[in-house]
Parts: C-alpha cells; structure tokens; sequence
C-alpha cells in the first residue's frame, strides 16, 4: 500500500475511533443520569410516607384531642351557663393541655360563635370574646360534628390548622372545642431530614412546608385568586407562583438565579385527617446526578484505556509469540535432552536409595538382636541358677533308681524314672524360652496375647526376679487382650521395662513391681510401675534419645530401641511424668482386628 494510502486509512479508522468513543462517553453519561435518578426517586419514594407519617400524626393526635374534650362535663356545664369563674378554670385547665400536647391554642366556642374559655385566656390577645361564626371551621363543626380548615389567625396572624369538634348536650349542639395547631414541630422534622417537603391543597396552594418562604406560594397559576384567598381566609397576605417545572428525566426543575436546582420528587395525597391536601418530597439531586456521572465517565474512560492497553499487550503478545516459536523448538529439544539425562540420574539415585534403607532396615533389624542377646547375656546367670536346681534334682532321681533298682523295688523306681522326665520338661521349656528370644523376630506382626508375652518375660526374667527379691503384682486383662505386635518383639519390649525397674529397685528391701493391663476402645495400655526413686526430670526430657541413661555401664539404647519396637507395631512407648512416686512406663498398642 502507498504511504500517503496508509496514511489517509489510519487517519480514517482514527476518526471512526473517535466517533465510537465519543458515543461511548454519551452513553455511559446518560447511564450516570439514569442510574442516579432511579436511586434519588427509590430515596424521595423512601423518604414520602415517614414525612407523612409526621403531618397525620401530629393532626389525628390534634383532632382527638378536641374529641376527648367535646365529652368533657365541665365543658358542657360551661356551655350550658357560662361562668366567668367556670371559664377562667376551663381556660387553666386548657393551657395545660396545649402544652402537654403541643397545641397552639385550645378554645371553646359557644352556639352563636363566641369564644367563651381559651387556653390564652391570660394573655393580652386572649380568644375570649372573639365571634368566630364565620370561620369554616365552626360552621362545618356545628352542621357535621366536626370541621377542618387551615388559614390565618384573626388575632394572632400566624397560620394554622384548625381541628374542631362539637359539643352536644341534652337538647342539641352547645358548642365547638377548637384546637389550633401551627405544625411547627411538624415543619421542624422536615427540614431536619435535609429534604424539602410541603403539603398543598387541591388548589396547589403551599400551606405546610420545610422552607418558610414557600408558604402560601402557589404551583400553578390560579383561575381565581380571590376565591381562594377567601377560602383560606389569608386576607392580603402574598401569593406567588413557584417556578418550578418538571424536565426529561422526571425532574422537578426550580428557577435561582441565571439557572435552575433539580429535585427529585415524590407525591402522595395526606389522606382523611387533611382532606384535599397533597404531600411532595423533594431531594436534591444535582450533586447526586453530577456524582454519579463523573464516576460513570470515569469507569467508561478507565475501561477504554484498560481495553486499549489490553489491545496493545495482544499485539506485542502475537509478535512476542511469533519470535519466540522458533527459539521454543530448540529449546524443547535442549529440554528433552536434560531429561532425559536427569530421569536416568534420578533412576540411579532412587536405586541408591532404596539400597541405603534396606541397609537401615538390616541395621535396625541387627540392633534390636543385638539387644536381645545383650539382654540374655544379663539373665544368663539366672537362667543357669534356673538349670542347676532340675539337674540337681535329675541327678538325686537317678541316684535313687539305682538303689531302689538293687533292691528289688521296681515301682518305686519307675516313679523316680517319671520325676526324672517331668524335671527335663521344665528344662527344655527354660531353653525354649531362651532360643525362641535369641531368634531373629519375624518381620510381620500378628494377633499375639498380650498375657502371653508378658508370661515370657516373666519367664526369662524369673531367675533375677526371685534372687532381687523383688515382689511383682500383675493384672490381667478381663477377656484377654489380643493385639496386632509381634510375640518376640513384644517381649523384648516387656523384658527391657522389667530389667530397668529391677535395676532401679537394686539393693531395696521393700522393691514392688505392678503390671497392669488396661483396654480403651480399640487400643490396649500396658503399664510396668515401680516404687524406686524415679527418674529427674531433666533426664526424663531426653530419655529416649540414644545413648541417654542413668546406668553406670548402660549403653542409652533399650528404651530407644523398644520405642521404635513400638512405633513399628503402630503403638506408643512413654514415660507417665505424672505418676508422683518412682517410675511409670505406659506401653500403648492397638487390638488386633
């Protein structure tokens, strides 16, 4: 494509770009608008009935006030014979009331219209004597029972609303109670809110409201201004027009100064208490709508640049990708090439490996008999004391059958024969025990009866035993305890616990030895205790550590090896710290399945 081509397409896709930002910007302004004037009408939608609530409260709570005291006997008593004295305790007893209630003035009007009780009976504008016949008010009251009007005191000037209620005696009506409230407090609670509210009539005439300026002020142009001043009784009290109008957004649009405040409006009529009345809410809304516009524009601009910036990264991705292809391809070659040469290094060091922990098995396998012929070592001695007593007694057996043989006695030699035979049984089940634990244990473990293994040990152990004079006391299990071990690793373990509690009752008179056996679910606790001195506690942090003893010529191994013993059979070996006096171990293994 020729330069200046090129030039006049990227000069146009430039121009079809800004065109399509700009309509982006427009859009995404109208949905700033959108979403801010949904969410100023959901709050003035909010916002209308609690400003309601406020008016019709403040009215109805009013408008019973003067029902309750139409029922007042005083009242009647005073309209059927007005007393000054009568009245002026009325009047004392309506001053209460007005400011218990928040009422502007209370009063009381006779049949013909004249005000004979106020609450303000004794201020200088007092009611009393006022002829109020021609107010709306009194004549609906006293055609209707009760009657509603908002307008200007004729005394005080201030406007109002008027709720009154009337009195019926025994031969018809007595009376009117008035109750003038001026919607002060009403007023305040709207301009607290930050909202401007007001209430119209169904003539559009402003008469309560949260800006004092607007009161009065009409929302459209009226058809006949003096009517409507006459209905109200506002004499010539100002009535302007209220330039406000409503805009494309459903707005409502009023005129200061060179331009114009929105509002976002919502519009309810008050209901019975105010008949014809209308409540409107307006919430500002040009800083909202301006907010949110900025904040649409701005999320619209970060998006196209973010799309932008994504657009360029796709473009030097591709080219990035494109270069990098070819050097991948020899890469990828390089790589299987190093593979290839680390898995064959991994294979030869996974066979190293497995090499060195067999070696470690076999080391174990040939301490843990090393440990075992160094505990037969230590009980050779008793085994042998064991031995010599049944050979002692073969060799008087034998002595005895070669008398008792020369002499004829052929029964009585026969029973020496048989005592003979019963003292080699026991000599071959003292050897039994002997070989059976100098054997090399088998690797798999099994169900073995823990009695048995503990009996074993006993056995192996019974020479010692019975030369420490050492008393042992042991408990077997209820049922008999199977767990899944190994019976001649079991034993090594129970031998080296008994050996240590021997060693540590040596040169004691009073040395006890219990073994007691404890099931708990499916595991099963061995424990081997003795009332010798115990073990310090700093040793006891490091007592299954190799090499760690309290022996003068002990190696440390025993206890390190009958715990890996342990571990192995899926069990525990430990120290019972909190036993008090002399030393505890606690063999833990689980119940064979």
């Amino acid at each position: 494509m020729p330069p200046q081509q090129r030039r006049l397409t990227l000069a146009a896709l430039l121009a079809v770009a800004l065109v399509i930002v700009a309509g982006i910007l427009v859009s995404a302004e109208r949905y700033g608008r959108r979403v801010a004037v949904g969410a100023l009408d959901a709050r003035a939608s909010a916002a209308l009935p609690l400003a309601n609530a406020a008016l019709t409260g403040e009215i109805s709570k009013q408008r019973l006030l003067a029902a309750v005291l139409a029922e007042d006997s005083d009242i009647r008593s005073l309209l059927s014979a007005p007393d000054a004295g009568a009245a002026r305790a009325i009047g004392g007893k309506l001053k209460a009331l007005a400011a218990d209630a928040g009422s502007s003035v209370l009063y009381i009007v006779g049949r013909d219209g004249v005000a004979v009780a106020a609450s303000n009976f004794d201020a200088p504008d007092s009611f009393i004597g006022s002829n109020y016949a021609f107010r709306t008010y009194f004549s609906e009251a006293m055609a209707s029972g009760r009657g509603f009007q908002y307008g200007l005191g004729t005394v005080s000037r201030r406007p109002g609303v008027y709720l009154s209620h009337r009195v019926d005696g025994p031969a018809g009506p007595l009376g009117v109670v008035v109750v003038k409230s001026e919607l002060g407090r009403v007023e305040a609670n709207w301009h607290d809110s930050g909202y401007t509210v007001f209430a119209s009539n169904a003539d559009g005439i402003v008469l309560a409201t949260s800006r004092p300026d607007w009161r009065f002020a009409t929302l459209e142009p009226l058809a006949d201004e003096a009517a409507t001043r006459e209905a109200l009784q506002l004499g010539e009290i100002p009535m302007r027009l209220l330039p406000l109008g409503a805009d494309s957004d459903g707005l409502m649009r009023l005129a200061a100064g060179s331009g114009t405040v929105g509002f976002a409006p919502a519009s309810g009529l008050v209901g019975d208490v105010a008949p014809g009345w209308r409540l409107t809410v307006l919430i500002p809304a040009d800083a909202a709508i301006a907010s949110s516009v900025r904040l649409a524009l701005f999320a619209t601009i970060a998006a196209l640049l973010l799309a932008a910036g994504i657009g360029v990264a796709i473009e030097r991705r591709r080219r990035s990708i494109r270069r990098r292809q070819l050097a991948l391809s020899e890469m990828n070659a390089e790589l299987e090439r190093r593979v290839a040469e680390r898995t064959a290094a991994l294979a030869a060091e996974m066979e190293g490996r497995e090499a060195a922990e067999g070696r470690v098995r076999r080391l174990r396998d040939e301490l843990a008999q090393a440990n075992r012929l160094s505990i037969l070592g230590q009980i050779a001695a008793g085994v042998a004391h064991e031995v010599n007593q049944p050979l002692a007694a073969i060799r008087t057996y034998a002595d005895n059958a070669g008398r008792l043989l020369d002499a004829g006695k052929g029964e009585s030699v026969r029973d020496n024969l048989g005592a003979i035979a019963r003292v080699t049984e026991r000599i071959g089940e003292i050897t039994g025990s002997l070989r059976s634990f100098a054997r090399r244990a088998a690797g798999s473990a099994g169900p073995v009866a823990l009695d048995d293994a503990i009996d074993g040990a006993l056995a192996l152990l019974a020479g010692r035993i019975r030369d420490s004079g050492v008393a042992i006391t042991r408990s077997r299990s209820e049922g008999g305890a199977v767990v899944s071990a190994s019976l001649i690793r079991l034993e090594q373990i129970i031998v080296n616990l008994l050996q240590n509690a021997l060693d540590a009752l040596k040169g004691r008179s009073d040395g006890r030895i219990a073994i007691t056996v404890e099931r708990a679910g499916d595991r099963v606790s061995l424990r081997v205790t003795d009332n010798g001195p115990g073990i310090a506690p700093e040793v006891a942090e490091t007592l299954f550590m190799p090499f760690v003893t309290t022996k003068e010529a002990g190696l440390g191994l025993g206890l390190v090896i009958s715990a890996e013993i342990a571990r192995e059979l899926g069990g525990t070996l430990r120290l019972d710290a909190e036993a008090g006096q002399g030393t505890v171990f606690v063999l833990e293994l689980p119940c064979a399945p």
